[in-house]
């Protein structure tokens, strides 16, 4: 999916970190918690409107992630939603929880507090990172700021 298909307000509350086999890959500006949101390759608003086969790939692009969050970010716990309230294009986030995170034990959506961004250097090694588990294909972070 190219930059200018993804919604206007998921791009200005996200870093667009690049792209998986049937996803875009978006990290929330907002660096209290790991929330990663993944827009699947479709003009379908739901997931399980998605044939079978899309599905399933879309599904394993978001197992992946979850497995980064849990592998490589240290957290146990993993928040998996598909909401589209505000935003009606399909997007799925995946969230590193913990007991000590900002919001717990409520959910992220109204409770996150203002924090921390990311510097760059975290984004560039998370972006790395992520291309050597999950085979991201990197956007240019550098065009972001």
């Amino acid at each position: 999916m190219e930059r200018d298909q993804i919604h206007p307000q998921l791009l200005a509350d996200c870093h667009l970190l690049g792209s998986l086999a049937a996803s875009t890959v978006l990290l929330n500006r907002n660096a209290a918690l790991p929330w990663f949101i993944l827009v699947p390759d479709t003009r379908l608003n739901d997931i399980l409107d998605l044939p079978e086969h899309h599905r399933d790939v879309v599904m394993a692009d978001c197992a992946a992630v979850s497995a980064f969050i849990k592998q490589v970010l240290g957290f146990a716990k993993v928040n998996f939603a598909g909401l589209g309230n505000v935003v009606p294009q399909m997007h799925l986030h995946i969230i590193g929880r913990s007991e000590d995170d900002p919001c717990w034990p409520q959910p992220v959506w109204g409770n996150l507090p203002g924090g921390e961004q990311y510097e760059p250097l975290q984004l560039l090694g998370w972006q790395a990172d992520l291309q050597k588990m999950v085979d991201l294909r990197p956007a240019d972070l550098s065009l972001q700021y």
